[in-house]
């Protein structure tokens, strides 16, 4: 997270909020995913008010806190399985770890292949960690999303065109 490049004390508290974050200290996924990471998918990742998280990391850096007059939504991710998960229907499986490992973020490959599926037709993730900033590209450009936690950390997204 570009937080960290002005304020590196925030990491030790990031990471103990949302322990899945200790993984940001592999170069490799903090050359890549640390750099689109917002606050707002750490706060849902932590399963926390943005404005909470926020006021949290202000007091670390001995900043004031804030009461802020608006709440800005939390990332929205769906973990209870929606009617159109039929695991038949999957076309695609894209497996993130390999590229991640390799220093490239795949939004690119995820963006051509979200696009190539057609309705009804589902295209599943399977991340190290829980892949906010490719689901929040995925919203963005229309697709509905599925969110199941796996073995060991693991996470499983699925999409499809609502």
């Amino acid at each position: 997270m570009e937080i960290f490049d002005n304020f590196p004390e925030l990491e030790a508290r990031l990471i103990e909020i949302v322990p899945l974050f200790k993984k940001l200290k592999n170069p490799v996924l903090r050359k890549t995913v640390a750099k689109i990471a917002t606050v707002q998918q750490a706060a849902s990742i932590a399963n926390m008010k943005v404005n909470d998280l926020v006021n949290i990391l202000r007091k670390e850096t001995d900043q004031e806190l804030e009461a802020l007059d608006h709440n800005p939504d939390n990332y929205d991710l769906k973990y209870e399985k929606p009617d159109w998960l039929d695991l038949s229907k999957v076309v695609n499986t894209f497996d993130l770890g390999p590229s991640l490992e390799a220093g490239e973020h795949p939004v690119h490959q995820v963006i051509a292949d979200l696009k190539q599926i057609k309705e009804n037709e589902i295209y599943e993730i399977i991340a190290p960690f829980l892949p906010a900033p490719l689901i929040d590209k995925g919203i963005s450009i229309g697709y509905d999303h599925y969110v199941e936690q796996g073995e060991a950390g693991a996470v499983k997204v699925y999409f499809t065109k609502p």
